[in-house]
């Protein structure tokens, strides 16, 4: 008796945990992408040292939250299995520490695919709107791809990244740039496109069904069965 009530108090105990710290986690987790896609857009060495001193705060958070979360799990090796993304995340930082060229880019890239990552399930749990929700992840996606954009497809200015990723995330609009890469996120970003249009007009046509039907039902009148 004594051990599958330890792990019901264990479990009980996980849950309570994962429900403290989901809204500040999901914060944070904003707060993250923000600060990862500022760290390739800021052009002061005062503002890129304290935007990398943020984010290596920011993973120590994530790693001490993570661990916590391991240790009251009653059962880890599933756990384990259920957050690998998490811990993608939180090792790819280790990548940069290295020398070698094609390692730092591939760093680079995972980082800003982590972060965006992190941060769409962040403003999921946020967000209780859906129209919200799929703005918010589209505006990250947008963002996240402008930045592997420039730094792999050879944009020499920013913004125009930026616009190709923008049109390409919102209308599937063909990239201005030449290379595997550049064809393969133009492929990426047009089938999100569909994606998020089907999902927006389906929760639109929702709403407006939702109002057809309160009004209906607000107006005092009531349907009349047919014979």
């Amino acid at each position: 008796m004594g051990i599958p009530n330890r792990a019901a108090e264990r479990q009980d105990w996980a849950e309570e945990l994962s429900g403290r710290l989901d809204r500040p986690m999901s914060v944070l987790g904003v707060v993250f992408v923000l600060v990862v896609l500022g760290q390739s857009m800021a052009s002061g060495e005062t503002l890129t040292a304290a935007l990398s001193i943020a984010g290596w705060l920011l993973w120590l958070v994530f790693a001490g939250e993570y661990a916590l979360r391991l240790y009251v799990a009653p059962r880890r090796v599933t756990f384990l299995r259920r957050t690998w993304w998490q811990l993608v995340f939180l090792a790819v930082p280790f990548l940069r520490i290295l020398r070698v060229a094609q390692l730092a880019r591939a760093a680079r890239a995972g980082r800003v695919v982590s972060s965006a990552v992190r941060g769409s399930r962040s403003t999921g749990q946020l967000l209780s709107s859906r129209i919200g929700w799929l703005s918010s992840v589209s505006l990250i996606v947008i963002l996240g791809s402008s930045q592997l954009l420039h730094a792999f497809s050879g944009y020499t200015r920013y913004g125009d990244a930026l616009h190709d990723a923008a049109m390409g995330t919102m209308t599937g609009e063909p990239l201005s740039a030449d290379g595997d890469f550049a064809r393969l996120l133009e492929v990426l970003l047009a089938a999100y496109s569909v994606v998020v249009f089907a999902a927006l007009a389906a929760s639109l046509g929702a709403y407006f069904l939702n109002s057809e039907e309160r009004a209906r039902g607000g107006d005092g009148t009531t349907a009349t069965p047919e014979p």
